[in-house]
C-alpha cells in the first residue's frame, strides 16, 4: 500500500480532518496551516505534525503532499482549491466549495485539467440512520415517494452576527448549512432538483451587522414529479437537528430524537421506532473513503458531480430568493 501524505488548511473543523487522515492506514499528515499562529502550534503539537504554515501555499505548493483538506474561511476555498489542483493535489474541501458560479467554473476547470479528485465534506451521508434509509429507498421499501422535506435547524445566530461570516461580501445560510439537507435529499432519492422557489427573512438578525437572511425556505421540484421543501435557519430556539420527512406509497419516515418514526398506515399499531443511530458520525468520517478512492482510482462517495450539482441548486435557491420567482436549476456538470 503506497504511503500517502496529507496537508490540512484551516484548523477549526480541519482538526477533525487531520484525525481522519491519521486513522487511515499508511497515511501521514505532513503539514498544517492556519492564520492563527497559536492555534497552529497547539494543533500541530497535539498531533505531532512536522510542518506548520501561516500561508496556504506552503501546503498546496509542497511537492511531497498528495492530498489536501481545505477547511479555511468560505471565501478562501476557490483560490486554495485552484492552487492545489494546479500543483497536482487531490482535494477534500469543506462546504461550500465556492460562493459563486464564476468561482465554480474556475474550480471545475482546474480540477478537470488536473485529473485529480475533488470531494466535499457532506457528512450526513455517513449517518447510520440515513445510510439505512438509502438502502430501504433503493430496495423499494417506501414504494413511490411523492414528497420529501429536509431542514437544517441550528441555533448558531452568533456565527453570522459576530463571527467572520458577517464580514464577507455575501453570505448565504443555504450555502453554509442548508446544503447538507439538499445534498441528503438528492442522494437519498437518486434524483436531481429541476426547479426551486425560495423566500427568506432576517427578523432574528436584522439589528446586527449581518446584512442577509438568517432563515430561508425553498420549495423543490425533483425529477419524476416528487415535490420537496427545505428550511435553513440559524435562529431557532432548539437543539441542532436535521429534520427529514419522507412520504411514500408504502411507508413514511419522520426523523426525530432519540428515535425516528416509521409509519405504514394511519393506525397507531402501524407506527414503529427507528433506533438506528443518528447522527452517529464524526466530521472526519468521509476521509478514509477519500483516501481509498485515491488509492483505488475511483470516485469518492461524494463525487465531483455531487460537489458541483448541489452548489448549482444552492445558487438557484439564492437567485430565486433575490428575484422572487421560481427558477429552473442550471447544472454545470
Amino acid at each position: 500500500m503506497k504511503a500517502l501524505k496529507a496537508g490540512v488548511i484551516g484548523l477549526g473543523v480541519g482538526e477533525r480532518h487531520l484525525a481522519g487522515y491519521l486513522q487511515s492506514p499508511n497515511v501521514s499528515v505532513q503539514a498544517v496551516c492556519d492564520i492563527d499562529p497559536i492555534r497552529l502550534k497547539e494543533v500541530a503539537d497535539r498531533h505531532g505534525v512536522p510542518e506548520r504554515h501561516l500561508d496556504y501555499r506552503g501546503i498546496t505548493e509542497n511537492p511531497d503532499i498528495d492530498m489536501v483538506s481545505i477547511c479555511s474561511y468560505d471565501d478562501s476555498h476557490a483560490e486554495q482549491c485552484i492552487s492545489a489542483f494546479q500543483n497536482g493535489k487531490h482535494v477534500m474541501v469543506e462546504k461550500p466549495v465556492v460562493l459563486s458560479r464564476h468561482e465554480g467554473e474556475a474550480v471545475l476547470r482546474a480540477q478537470q485539467d488536473s485529473g485529480k479528485l475533488i470531494t466535499s465534506n457532506l457528512i450526513l451521508r455517513r449517518s447510520p440512520r440515513f445510510e439505512e434509509l438509502k438502502t430501504q429507498i433503493t430496495n423499494g421499501d417506501f414504494g413511490d415517494i411523492f414528497c420529501i422535506e429536509g431542514d437544517y435547524i441550528h441555533d448558531i445566530l452568533w456565527k453570522i452576527t459576530e463571527g467572520w461570516r458577517r464580514k464577507m461580501a455575501h453570505y448565504s445560510v443555504v450555502y453554509g448549512g442548508g446544503i447538507h439537507l439538499i445534498d441528503l435529499m438528492r442522494w437519498l432519492l437518486g434524483r436531481e432538483i429541476q426547479r426551486v422557489s425560495a423566500m427568506g427573512t432576517n427578523l432574528r438578525s436584522r439589528d446586527s451587522a449581518y446584512r442577509f437572511e438568517d432563515t430561508v425556505m425553498a420549495l423543490l421540484d425533483f425529477e419524476g414529479g416528487i415535490v420537496g421543501k427545505t428550511l435553513t435557519t440559524y435562529a431557532p430556539r432548539r437543539t441542532k437537528f436535521h429534520a427529514l420527512n419522507i412520504y411514500g406509497s408504502k411507508r413514511t419516515f419522520i426523523n426525530d430524537l432519540p428515535n425516528g418514526k416509521s409509519f405504514t398506515s394511519d393506525q397507531p399499531e402501524d407506527e414503529s421506532a427507528v433506533m438506528t443511530p443518528y447522527p452517529g458520525m464524526d466530521k472526519g468520517d468521509l476521509i478514509p473513503d477519500f483516501v481509498a478512492a485515491i488509492r483505488e482510482g475511483r470516485h469518492p462517495r461524494v463525487t465531483a458531480s455531487d460537489v458541483f450539482r448541489v452548489m448549482d441548486v444552492c445558487f438557484a435557491v439564492q437567485d430565486s430568493l433575490n428575484s422572487g420567482v421560481t427558477l429552473t436549476v442550471t447544472y454545470s456538470i
